[in-house]
């Protein structure tokens, strides 16, 4: 068979090399965006990997497409390519395809616009003692017997680089030098689980691959559009829907996939079937209004107390459906860190897939009385006697910062320092909207802008606000104006370590 691997920017190299290890395969290579280096191309060129260009695709797609033969080859491209011929295969659907038979462990996806990394953070948490392996925005992780092991850093959210995690994985389990447990007594951890991963929690850009015993959807909180125009993200992300037990924020679920047809599957047509166990969550309150039903919600949150470092609130478990078929109605407390509803709700994923595995609450309620927030991402910490609540993420948009402000104004003295870096996701901030959001706030809540964002945030205004070029300016001027409570909203890559 022959295969077209379209975009080697998001993955396709890692999907082409897996591909040329097959039987059978002939691998094609399209460099779409010209991002690959020589020496990348060398690598491939050396599995047997032909690389072309848009003339090979045209070519081979329009006779296709012009005759009643079979297709006699397969196209497999990222799901947000703007392509003009239907695509055969996802990218996710070719990790799906290509690790079905690899990976032999219980796996929890998530996917979202918002909270993903949060959510995973927390999943690592509350399966701490299952020797999880983890993919995020922060890199590839690995627990075992209790001891952290990061693996790898930057590294992107692609479906491909679920390929990467596994396959870091396994090269360590390999190595003797990570056996030193091997001939000790642990009683949390047989002897035979020592040398093995237990559980995966991968994080993944725009969709699912069809491999997670339960997939997330954290929200579509800006259903921002893909491909050139042609296509949105809640589409995408309605891949996850081919897991085993869906997650999805109720919200999402009632206004975008509940309304979805069920129809077969084609990457560039119509989203796939909505299959039978799908669990949601919300927190109560917000669960009015039109086309709502509190009572419809899996997993609720009630009786909240918020507070800055711990928050208690209570759980309704209703009909939910585990991966082996159970149904669980219960009640339960929960206190850990989540200091405005948009943390809750992130709480409330880990929650509900947790329980959706089957995870006993009991244990739910004890790892999370142990998160205290994900450093560099959302987190507390005292900076020169002031509390900085930190909120740096490299997919900062204008509805985040929304809610970030909102949680502000019900402190002490409260200042906005916000600002950040352009070109660390492939989608940037919408700046004109941020620009209406900080314009109409009041002399209340004073704004310090800094970074390249900050910059040109400052030159749009008409209420010019301070601008620092450095976070440590922008934080020092801060203290010097009375803040006892700074929000740094800064928009960064993780593996930029000065801005965090």
């Amino acid at each position: 068979m022959k295969i077209l691997v379209v975009d080697m920017t998001h993955g396709g190299a890692k999907i082409a090399s897996e591909f040329s290890k097959k039987n059978n395969c002939e691998v094609f290579a399209w460099d779409i965006y010209n991002t690959l280096k020589e020496k990348d191309k060398a690598i491939l060129e050396a599995q047997g990997i032909k690389l072309v260009d848009e003339s090979f695709y045209y070519t081979n797609l329009e006779k296709t497409s012009s005759s009643s033969e079979k297709d006699d080859i397969m196209v497999v491209a990222p799901v947000h390519c703007n392509l003009p011929y239907p695509v055969h295969m996802t990218h996710h659907q070719a990790v799906g395809f290509l690790m079905k038979d690899r990976i032999t462990v219980p796996i929890i996806e998530i996917t979202g616009v918002k909270g993903k990394t949060s959510t995973a953070a927390m999943l690592k948490e509350i399966y701490h003692d299952e020797n999880p392996l983890i993919l995020s925005s922060l890199g590839v992780e690995l627990v075992k017997c209790g001891k952290e092991f990061n693996l790898q850093k930057d590294i992107s959210i692609t479906p491909a680089s679920i390929i990467t995690a596994w396959e870091l994985a396994e090269k360590f389990y390999a190595e003797p030098s990570t056996g030193y447990y091997k001939n000790r007594e642990h009683k949390k951890h047989p002897e035979e689980k020592l040398n093995q991963v237990g559980i995966c929690i991968f994080e993944s850009s725009l969709g699912g691959t069809g491999l997670a015993d339960v997939g997330i959807i954290t929200n579509i909180a800006e259903d921002y559009t893909i491909a050139q125009g042609n296509s949105r993200a809640s589409k995408a992300k309605s891949q996850m829907f081919t897991s085993k037990i869906v997650v999805c924020d109720h919200e999402s679920y009632q206004k975008i996939y509940s309304k979805i047809p069920n129809l077969p599957y084609s990457p560039n047509q119509t989203p796939p079937p909505l299959k039978q166990g799908i669990n949601t969550f919300s927190i109560k309150e917000k669960s009015s209004g039109e086309g709502s039903n509190s009572d419809e919600v899996n997993v609720g949150a009630f009786n909240i107390n918020y507070g800055l470092h711990n928050t208690t609130f209570k759980v309704k478990v209703m009909d939910l459906e585990t991966v082996d078929g159970n149904i669980v109605n219960t009640f339960f407390e929960v206190s850990t860190f989540a200091p405005a509803p948009y943390h809750l709700e992130n709480v409330l994923s880990a929650i509900c897939a947790s329980l959706s595995m089957g995870t006993p609450a009991e244990i739910l309620i004890k790892e999370l009385a142990n998160f205290k927030g994900l450093p560099g991402r959302t987190s507390i910490r005292n900076y020169k006697g002031t509390i900085i609540i930190e909120e740096i993420n490299p997919g900062i948009n204008v509805t985040a910062v929304k809610r970030a402000i909102t949680m502000i104004k019900g402190y002490d003295k409260p200042v906005l320092v916000i600002g950040g870096s352009y070109g660390v996701t492939c989608e940037e901030i919408d700046e004109e909207s941020l620009v209406e959001v900080l314009g109409g706030l009041n002399e209340d809540i004073p704004v310090i802008l800094t970074g390249d964002l900050g910059r040109s945030i400052w030159d749009k205004l008409e209420k010019i606000p301070i601008y620092c070029p450095e976070i440590g300016q922008a934080l020092n001027l801060a203290g010097e104006k009375g803040a006892k409570n700074i929000l740094l909203v800064y928009r960064s890559s993780f593996s930029d370590l000065s801005k965090r």
